[in-house]
């Protein structure tokens, strides 16, 4: 038996979930792709029956938004009907299921931050395939869904990794969306509140992002200034790329019932994105 069981442990919040539970001394284990498919039900059964976790952290996720409309079925296998595997061998074992979600089940057109309570609304295959795992994730048990966004860790790909890589790479200018708000989110800040609500025995739904908002734009122009860069960071409008996936133009999300449940809301997204590239340029 162990604590926690962390699914997707090699993308960047399952590392950060799996570093900060060993900082508290809980017990974990982590399986990615290439120890447990979340989409074999038999595997995922016999996985969890043995390990008999008390909570299981749903993390693995197919997250690449445009390759998702033209491979909405493989996203719909992933992040839709691989959680009611999870949400079957949790409740075999008693265990806590929590999914992991994102700001882009919801339209984006709300025109203010999204509260729990909101109607969900996805304008894209990702968004759809991650609200059939809110659903889901609903039928087990026990169940926590925590909502996050614009997600940056160590271990993985994220947009603070791909403007360095561009000014790294010598690029005269910049161009990023200014059209599309919502909250960068530092994995480790996630993982920590995330542990914390379960040890408060948080269920149902909680959004979780660092405080503050800002656009692509605005999140760009703020890693160029940390990293002292005297690059342009020019703003376009998401037309201009071309992408297959509809974003949602405001998609921040209201951290009320966080801030109820930890008596706390998490750090502003300035110092976390600060904290992230100290530890990223140490590396």
């Amino acid at each position: 038996m162990t604590d926690l069981m962390v699914t997707g442990s090699e993308g960047q919040l399952g590392r950060a979930l799996l570093e900060v539970a060993a900082a508290c001394g809980i017990e974990a284990e982590g399986h990615d792709v290439d120890t447990l498919d979340v989409t074999d039900a038999g595997a995922v059964r016999e996985v969890v029956s043995w390990l008999k976790p008390r909570v299981v952290v749903n993390c693995a996720a197919f997250t690449a938004v445009d390759a998702c409309e033209e491979r909405e079925a493989e996203a719909a296998a992933v992040n839709g009907r691989a959680v009611a595997h999870l949400a079957a061998a949790s409740d075999l074992v008693g265990a806590l299921l929590v999914q992991m979600s994102t700001d882009y089940v919801f339209s984006g057109s709300a025109g203010r931050p999204y509260a729990e309570s909101d109607v969900p609304d996805p304008i894209s295959a990702y968004g759809r395939s991650k609200l059939a795992g809110e659903r889901a994730a609903a039928s087990a048990r026990e169940h926590l869904l925590v909502r996050t966004a614009w997600l940056f860790g160590n271990g993985g790909r994220n947009f603070v990794e791909a403007i360095k890589r561009q000014l790294d790479g010598g690029a005269a200018e910049l161009r990023v969306v200014a059209d599309q708000s919502g909250n960068p989110t530092y994995c480790t800040d996630l993982a920590e509140a995330v542990l914390e609500l379960v040890d408060r025995g948080a269920r149902g739904t909680v959004h979780v992002v660092n405080a503050g908002s800002t656009t692509w734009h605005g999140l760009a122009t703020e890693i160029v200034r940390r990293l002292g860069s005297d690059v342009p960071v020019r703003a376009i409008r998401s037309e201009a790329l071309g992408l297959a996936a509809a974003r949602p133009p405001c998609s921040e999300l209201s951290t009320a019932r966080l801030e109820e449940l930890l008596g706390h809301r998490l750090p502003d997204w300035r110092d976390a994105l600060g904290r992230y590239l100290e530890r990223a340029c140490a590396r």
